[in-house]
């Protein structure tokens, strides 16, 4: 019996656009591990990094996890709370790949 594959769109900011030939998205096929099991996150970046390395390097760091200042949105829910690369992906996904917006600490004089 075959893994399960699910056709994944990353859709991009601006800022990572260069890295995917200036597309506003980039597909790729997900692979589950096992047969039975689903793809996931982690699988969609794996084939990403295959298909634009480059790209893959900004996403997750040198440890494979998703980098800090990088958010995803699986169909709308943020991948973290989802199980980040444990993320089961379901048909015709769509990751939208944003960069973190943080609070800076102001300092009063």
């Amino acid at each position: 019996m075959a893994r399960p594959v699910t056709l994944v769109t990353f859709m991009l900011p601006a800022p990572l656009r260069h890295w995917a030939g200036e597309n506003t998205e980039v597909r790729v096929f997900a692979v589950a591990d096992h047969e039975g099991g689903d793809p996931t996150l982690g699988s969609a970046l794996d084939t990403l990094r295959r298909t634009h390395p480059s790209l893959e390097q900004r996403l997750r760091d040198d440890y494979g996890s998703i980098r800090r200042h990088i958010s995803m949105f699986v169909c709308g829910e943020n991948a973290r709370h989802l199980g980040g690369l444990d993320c089961a992906l379901p048909p015709g996904a769509e990751i939208l790949v944003l960069p973190t917006l943080s609070r800076r600490q102001e300092t009063t004089s």
